[in-house]
């Protein structure tokens, strides 16, 4: 919650630290337009995405409130055009309605079908072995919750509708450890394992949107997932649930609290419903290689099923109840993109950062090179701000290097979902605000499963690209 301008609560200037990110912001423009060997209007761009990257880093306010400054700076710096460019891109819709797909997906009690379905089919002979129930509700839990991901854009919006649940079945253990295990592997899952749907992760969209709008190719629903799904979505998931059991698991087999009596496995028509529109969307979206359109209107198509009268699942009046103040979020990183583009820093970077690589690098040089630059960035500010910052340099250096973007796209959005700690992505800050876990808890679950990927699945995955690109 915060008051009407987007303060957080009980913080007061001067006497809060993150409020020294304004000086700290203004300082850095007025080091960027007196010091920066830039042209002009290069200059002020760039300025205004410091102290709009300063004000995300310190969040003295929501991140709303500064993406809704760095509008207003865009349009009266530059102009209305490009200011609002961001409101354009179907990235930014497709997000939007996800939160009204998330919303109808939480009013239709699709979520809680997973948890009877996971306990009603779960073995009798294993019921009294905390241990065994425990490896069995990990696996299907994940994997449930990676299933989510392919039918519910946001995992914001997904992490929102499990946790409750998650929560629930975790108190089948005695023990925490088991406990924080079953809430945080399925929640993992959801949310890294997104990397592998390309309507499943916030940095997907972005990125996609970025390349498309820099001159790119459209990268189509399909075309992700046959690249990524295998390895960045299935992998991711396998990985999760192996790193997960490793750090938290039980380890008395009768630390097992006695479980309650559990509905039914049959799914409500609610539930049928909700379930039936979103596969709906799927389909949509995985024949988008034959008719060609993007993914907002699959989603768009599940939302106007769900809230349809007399067929949907949810009441108008729910639309009211959803928080839609991340559309200027979006709007301000598809500007500043935009920005940054058109005042040419995105040349004279994607120059510099070549100087560092040899002559006609190599594909997997180039992949190795992203990753790190991309997750360099994301120690210093928030995933999705980088992605706004470097996608459309990315663009410009994968032309000047004469190798296909699409890899490059796909390997910055798997940086860009592999963190090591909750200040680094909104949704971490999420699962941290919900009070089940500490900081260290799930700092040490992100970075060992962070050095995973990073040692197992991305050699996997680069090798791929290296032998069809």
């Amino acid at each position: 919650m915060t008051d009407g301008i987007g303060l957080r609560p009980g913080r007061m200037f001067p006497f809060d630290p993150a409020w020294l990110s304004v000086p700290a912001g203004l300082l850095a423009v007025g080091a960027v337009l007196r010091y920066a060997p830039l042209a002009a209007d290069t200059a002020r761009m760039l300025a205004i995405t410091l102290f709009c990257v300063v004000l995300w880093i310190g969040s003295p306010v929501e991140p709303w409130f500064t993406a809704l400054l760095g509008i207003g700076l865009i349009g009266v710096t530059f102009s209305t055009d490009l200011a609002l460019f961001g409101f354009r891109s179907p990235a930014t819709w497709l997000v939007v309605v996800g939160l009204l797909i998330g919303e109808a997906a939480r009013a239709s009690g699709l979520a809680e079908l997973v948890e009877r379905l996971a306990l009603n089919l779960m073995p009798e002979r294993i019921t009294t072995d905390a241990v065994a129930v425990y490896r069995y509700l990990l696996v299907v839990l994940s994997v449930g919750s990676f299933a989510l991901a392919v039918l519910v854009p946001s995992s914001l919006v997904r992490v929102l509708i499990l946790a409750p649940i998650l929560g629930s079945i975790g108190e089948l253990f005695t023990e925490r450890e088991a406990r924080i295990g079953i809430f945080l592997g399925p929640l993992f899952a959801t949310y890294y394992g997104a990397s592998g749907v390309l309507t499943g992760s916030l940095a997907n969209i972005i990125i996609t949107g970025l390349v498309e709008s820099g001159g790119g190719p459209a990268i189509s629903w399909a075309e992700w997932s046959l690249w990524m799904g295998p390895v960045m979505g299935i992998g991711r998931v396998v990985v999760i649930v192996a790193v997960t059991y490793l750090l938290y698991r039980p380890r008395d087999r009768d630390a097992m609290a006695t479980p309650e009596n559990v509905e039914s496995i049959a799914a409500s028509p609610r539930e049928r419903r909700m379930l039936a529109f979103l596969l709906v969307g799927v389909a949509i979206w995985a024949t988008d290689f034959i008719h060609g359109l993007h993914p907002v209107f699959g989603a768009v198509v599940v939302a106007l099923l769900s809230f349809l009268p007399r067929i949907g699942v949810i009441d108008h009046e729910s639309v009211g109840e959803t928080d839609f103040s991340i559309i200027f979020f979006l709007g301000a990183i598809f500007a500043i993109a935009e920005g940054l583009q058109r005042t040419d820093f995105t040349d004279l970077a994607a120059e510099t950062l070549l100087s560092y690589l040899p002559a006609d690098p190599s594909l997997p040089l180039v992949l190795v090179f992203v990753v790190a630059v991309s997750m360099l960035l994301a120690f210093v500010m928030e995933g999705m701000a980088v992605a706004s910052v470097i996608t459309p340099v990315f663009v410009t250096f994968a032309e000047s290097a004469g190798i296909s973007i699409v890899p490059v796209a796909m390997v910055e959005a798997v940086a860009l979902n592999s963190y090591f700690f909750p200040y680094q992505s909104a949704v971490l800050v999420a699962i941290l605000g919900l009070g089940v876990v500490d900081t260290v808890e799930l700092s040490r679950m992100a970075s060992v499963y962070t050095i995973a990927t990073l040692v197992i699945l991305l050699p996997i995955q680069i090798g791929l690209f290296a032998l069809f690109f």
